[in-house]
């Protein structure tokens, strides 16, 4: 079965860091633009990163370009997402994403909780 699978969330204090990883069944995740993704409770899903297939450039939004920092790992297919100086709004469930290109995503994964609180 053709799948995404995240993993490396957790509970994290203010401040700490960690670093969520994409994997795929069944594909190879060099040739697809990868997108992460997070959606917080009661809020509308949100982009984090992308990047290109050809990683040539990596895309992030406002609140994450200093803190977050998305990168590819092709031998062992995965995608990571290192998070840095955590803080509770990034509470959410974080999600990476498959496509041709970024913003064009056709395969999801099921997410990997994060949770930031003292």
């Amino acid at each position: 079965q053709v799948q995404l699978v995240e993993s490396g969330g957790g509970l994290v204090q203010p401040g700490e860091s960690l670093r969520l990883s994409c994997t795929a069944s069944k594909f190879t995740l060099e040739y697809y633009a990868i997108g992460w993704f997070r959606q917080a409770p009661g809020k509308e899903r949100e982009g984090v990163s992308c990047v290109p297939s050809s990683a040539s450039t990596k895309y992030y939004k406002g609140y994450s370009k200093d803190r977050f920092t998305i990168s590819r790992n092709n031998a062992e297919n995965m995608v990571y997402l290192q998070m840095n100086s955590l803080k509770p709004e990034d509470t959410a469930i974080y999600f990476c994403a498959a496509g041709p290109l970024c913003g064009q995503f056709t395969l999801e994964g099921q997410g990997t909780q994060v949770i930031v609180s003292s």
